[in-house]
């Protein structure tokens, strides 16, 4: 070929990177052999090993070195939950459970997300959904794999609930008062868990929360995050108000927005950015009845939801807050909000309680 003279037909890009290694640990032989299946026929995955329970997973794990563990929640010998602690507390590496569908599963899968599990997905009931689950775990390993995780430190998981004897009833928000919104998706139970706790019992703000999570788990992610703040936390009903002293969380399968007369509207339109509830949707709402007295904190997450909103909050002349790329499990979210030049403050995870103090005081 002549030199200076282009191939005409490009030529094939064939990808070097090393296949996703995956754990799969579930009691189940059903499960272990329809995941292995078929996760190793997925372009770029590989199962690197099974486990029938927890204990063959912690022996596994230094052994094979997974990208991500998939995780059954209930398993004899070494329960998931267990499993878990011990995961991420000496050998952190990205989980996504196997949750059943049933209250107590809800119950142990906001845990495993609050210890640091990066997702989780319906255990398959059955041949009848097994390629479905297959293909949402897939995406999700995936998505995992470039997360950043955590150790889990031991006051994580024995220090007792910061909520005071005390009644926790709030009051109706006053001239001074602010209303803060706080968005999350992928990390951000636990991130919440940190932040909420943080949070002082004379807070002179209302504070409403957006998790990206589905139907049938924000309630016990409610119960869970009461439990450790100390003032009332609870999912949003229609028709709520918001009051000083009161955390409302937005319902899986809803977006949640504020009317004039400071109640909670709860509604099933469209999608925004693919989920639903929408941060933006709850921000947009508080900004359009709050102004200035609006503040928005966006944890981790990924994608862009909560940068329309804070941008609305920040032209307003509210306050926003970013999490900082350093303690984000998925640093998507608030790196919309920073590169769209809107946040206020960009703060690691431990201080954003202190920033929204800040804040609603000012």
């Amino acid at each position: 070929m002549p030199d200076g003279v282009l191939c005409a037909e490009p030529l094939a890009i064939i990808s070097t990177a090393p296949p996703l290694r995956v754990l799969v640990v579930d009691d189940s032989a059903y499960v272990r052999y329809s995941l292995s299946k078929a996760l190793s026929q997925v372009p770029g995955m590989a199962v690197a090993g099974v486990a029938r329970d927890g204990q063959e997973a912690l022996e596994a794990i230094p052994r094979l070195r997974p990208d991500v563990v998939t995780l059954d929640v209930e398993m004899p010998r070494m329960d998931g939950l267990t499993t878990l602690r011990a995961i991420m507390s000496h050998m952190p590496c990205p989980v996504i459970m196997l949750s059943s569908l049933t209250v107590e599963g809800a119950r142990e899968t906001v845990m495993a997300l609050v210890w640091g599990a990066v997702d989780f997905v319906a255990k398959p009931q059955g041949r009848a959904n097994i390629l479905d689950v297959v293909q949402e775990l897939a995406g999700k390993i995936q998505r995992a794999a470039g997360s950043r995780v955590h150790r889990l430190e031991l006051t994580e998981t024995t220090q007792a609930p910061s909520t005071p004897a005390a009644d926790k009833s709030g009051r109706r928000l006053g001239a001074s008062d602010k209303v803060v919104v706080i968005g999350a998706s992928t990390g951000g139970p636990r991130a919440l868990v940190q932040v909420m706790r943080g949070l002082p019992r004379d807070l002179p703000a209302s504070v409403l929360i957006v998790q990206h999570m589905p139907v049938g788990f924000t309630r016990s992610l409610a119960e869970r995050l009461n439990g450790v703040s100390p003032f009332e936390v609870r999912e949003a009903a229609l028709g709520d108000e918001l009051l000083v002293g009161r955390a409302l969380l937005a319902p899986g399968g809803f977006h949640m927005e504020t009317d004039p007369q400071g109640r909670i509207l709860l509604h099933q339109k469209a999608a925004i950015h693919g989920v639903r509830p929408s941060v933006d949707v709850t921000l947009s709402s508080v900004a359009r009845h709050y102004q200035a007295a609006g503040v928005s904190v966006v944890l981790t997450g990924m994608g862009h939801d909560g940068t329309n909103g804070s941008a609305l909050i920040h032209q307003a002349g509210g306050h926003v807050i970013a999490e900082a790329e350093s303690t984000c499990v998925v640093w998507g979210m608030p790196r919309s909000v920073i590169e769209a030049g809107v946040a206020d403050q960009v703060l690691a995870l431990p201080e954003v309680a202190g920033g929204i103090q800040r804040a609603v005081r000012a």
